[in-house]
């Protein structure tokens, strides 16, 4: 279970108007993930998938941060993958080899940080 307001803790579903009405063809990938990173990044609880994680965002800040990092550090490790199935896992997202494999070498294989990268430019 994801703890964000704008993530149903049920479901998973995500509260992006990008992902729902507002999509269209001329979207890319790198544009859809860089709008959920985005999103992930700043939560807009007024509009809330989930609207207990809401409130407890809004009145107890403190309580929902120290959820989020405990289970950031509980779940959000980096994976064992070798480099090899890191490369196929992004290039199957539509990025160039040769750009993967030197985007994870400048972060020492760490493929979260590879994603983000790739997905900012």
């Amino acid at each position: 279970m994801y703890r964000h307001p704008n993530i149903s803790s049920q479901s998973g579903a995500i509260c992006l108007d990008i992902l729902k009405d507002q999509w269209s063809p001329a979207l890319t990938l790198k544009t859809a993930l860089l709008s959920v990173q985005a999103l992930l990044s700043a939560p807009e609880p007024d509009d809330p998938q989930d609207a207990v994680v809401a409130q407890q965002y809004l009145r107890d800040y403190q309580t929902f941060a120290a959820t989020a990092r405990n289970w950031t550090e509980t779940f959000a490790r980096t994976s064992a993958l070798g480099v090899e199935e890191k490369v196929q896992q992004l290039v199957e997202m539509d990025f160039p080899e040769a750009l993967v494999r030197r985007t994870l070498e400048s972060v020492v294989g760490d493929e979260n940080m590879a994603l983000e990268n790739l997905c900012s430019g």
